[in-house]
């Protein structure tokens, strides 16, 4: 009996986020751009925010074009769509109004079928590769996949949180 390498557990954990996301109870316009406790990340952006991080760091690992080209236009956010909100202020986190959870929802889905489609073709010296070696340890290919996705996996947990507290209240 065989166990997982580690490509087959990334296949895994590449699209647990956008199955937790799709789990998320349909929420109004006002609902997603909701700011709860006045906490400037509604969860729009928390949705947004966590497609455009996969995207934004797989294009710097794998030099493909960012999924973003194909979503650009749909989502209508001008040059703030372009950041990824890393280090927004509290008026650029508010400014990224969104009111239609399935193109929320497909864009996180796209940017991590890219991410699973990438890691597949990585050999296992590829994923242990040192890419970024500011850090103790360096960071591995593989260690960052990881990250990019467990950062999707906690936004995506907060928006389900900020979601049930929205329709929970509501009823």
């Amino acid at each position: 009996m065989g166990g997982m390498n580690a490509t087959e557990l990334l296949d895994d954990l590449a699209l647990r986020p956008v199955g937790s996301a799709r789990g998320l109870p349909t929420l109004t316009p006002e609902q997603l751009n909701a700011h709860l406790a006045d906490h400037p990340n509604s969860i729009a952006w928390l949705l947004w925010h966590s497609g455009r991080e996969v995207d934004v760091q797989l294009t710097e690992l794998s030099g493909a074009a960012p999924v973003w080209e194909r979503y650009r236009d749909r989502f209508g956010l001008g040059e703030l769509g372009e950041s990824f909100g890393f280090g927004h202020t509290r008026e650029q986190a508010a400014a990224v109004r969104v009111d239609d959870q399935d193109l929320l929802i497909d864009y996180l889905g796209a940017t991590l079928a890219a991410l699973k489609d990438y890691a597949l073709r990585l050999s296992d010296a590829e994923l242990d590769e040192v890419i970024d070696d500011s850090w103790d340890p360096p960071v591995t290919r593989g260690v960052r996949l990881v990250s990019i996705i467990d950062d999707a996996i906690a936004h995506v947990g907060q928006a389900a949180y900020a979601a049930g507290a929205l329709t929970q209240w509501a009823d």
